[in-house]
This record gives structure tokens, C-alpha cells and sequence, in this order.
């Protein structure tokens, strides 16, 4: 699991059946170094994720990749390689 920032949302013109009436967000991955800085910068190279839990831009969350982010929709194979796990709502970082 990792922590990403949403930078924006993604519409599709002809979408997969599998993810008719769930969202698809940009996610910029933040790297260790932004996160101690606290400078809202995220750093890693920017990625597509499935939400369900109605991020919206600017937040924190943290997502699955690989084949973790298949399994909410499981027992259906859905092509996806990333899914917003949940909504970072305070973070304490040790030196």
C-alpha cells in the first residue's frame, strides 16, 4: 500500500462494464522526502486508480496496486491496476 495525492478525475466515453458507476482518479504517489517536508507535493510518477470513496482533489489517500487491487471486485476479473483504499484523514510521521 501506498499513499497518494488525487489530482483529478478521469471521464471515459466508452467505459468498461465493469466499472460503470465507479470514479477513476488521478493519483500522483508521494515520496518519503515530501512527506516529512509536509509540502503537499507528491513527487512519484502519476497513475490511474478505481474510487469508491468519493475522494475529492487534493486529498491523501492510500491505494493498492497489483493484483491487491482486483480484490474488492472479486469473484469478477476486473482489468484494474490500482484502487483508492482509503482516505488518509491525519498522519504522524517518526524521525
Amino acid at each position: 500500500m501506498r499513499l497518494g495525492i488525487v489530482r483529478g478525475h478521469v471521464t471515459l466515453n466508452l467505459a468498461v462494464d465493469a466499472f460503470r458507476g465507479k470514479t477513476l482518479v488521478v493519483l500522483e504517489p508521494v515520496t518519503m522526502d515530501n512527506l516529512r517536508a509536509a509540502n503537499g507535493r507528491g513527487g512519484g510518477k502519476a497513475l490511474v486508480a478505481v474510487d469508491e470513496l468519493g475522494v475529492a482533489e487534493g486529498q491523501m489517500v492510500a491505494f493498492t496496486e497489483g493484483r491487491e487491487a482486483s480484490n474488492p471486485f472479486w469473484p469478477k476479473a476486473v482489468p484494474v491496476d490500482a484502487y483508492c483504499s482509503l482516505i488518509v484523514d491525519a498522519l504522524n510521521i517518526q524521525p
